[in-house]
């Protein structure tokens, strides 16, 4: 009997420490989108240090243009993705988690900026990282990831960029000592 692949949409994958030296380095990626045409996520805690309004010339409202636009992955730099929280409970599950959505339109952006107050949360992206069909699963196979369940708290995390660690520390002493490494072992 032939075992029914395990998607990871709406996972969190982590850098398993194999990753030093490449663009994934202590990366957190959310998978939005995995199936056998490939994976499609978006990279959590890798900062622009810059905000949407300073590098997009678009007309959109002020609290969109405030947020901070996060390196998505390293594929298609210029594409723009979103993530929100779903609006209503009433719908039907969102299209990455249970509690949160994916968008690309400038147009829809603007109208999320409409209806968010600044307590709400949204997170913008410039780029995402994809794998081709089998691809992400021979690098899981290979430990270079390590998968983790999503939550809001942790898509939405208020120091998106100690996620890694943070995430880490709570999967026991193996991932422990691999968070408290120091960041490039060969000039400990």
């Amino acid at each position: 009997m032939k075992k029914e692949n395990q998607y990871l949409t709406g996972q969190l994958l982590l850098d398993g420490g194999k990753l030093f030296g490449s663009f994934f380095h202590q990366s957190v990626v959310l998978i939005c989108e995995h199936n056998s045409e490939g994976a499609f996520g978006l990279i959590l805690n890798r900062s622009s240090g810059k905000t949407l309004g300073e590098l997009l010339a678009a007309n959109l409202g002020k609290h969109i243009k405030s947020q901070t636009l996060y390196i998505g992955g390293p594929v298609q730099p210029g594409a723009l993705s979103y993530i929100f929280p779903k609006f209503s409970p009433s719908d039907n599950k969102a299209n990455i988690m249970d509690v949160v959505e994916i968008g690309h339109s400038l147009h829809t952006l603007d109208e999320l900026d409409d209806a968010f107050g600044e307590d709400q949360k949204i997170r913008l992206f410039a780029g995402y990282a994809g794998w081709s069909p089998g691809q992400l699963e021979d690098e899981i196979k290979r430990q270079a990831w390590v998968p983790h369940p999503a939550t809001f708290d942790l898509v939405f995390s208020e120091s998106p960029h100690n996620l890694w660690r943070a995430i880490l520390k709570q999967k026991g002493t193996k991932y422990r000592l691999l968070a408290e490494a120091p960041e490039n072992p060969s000039l400990n």
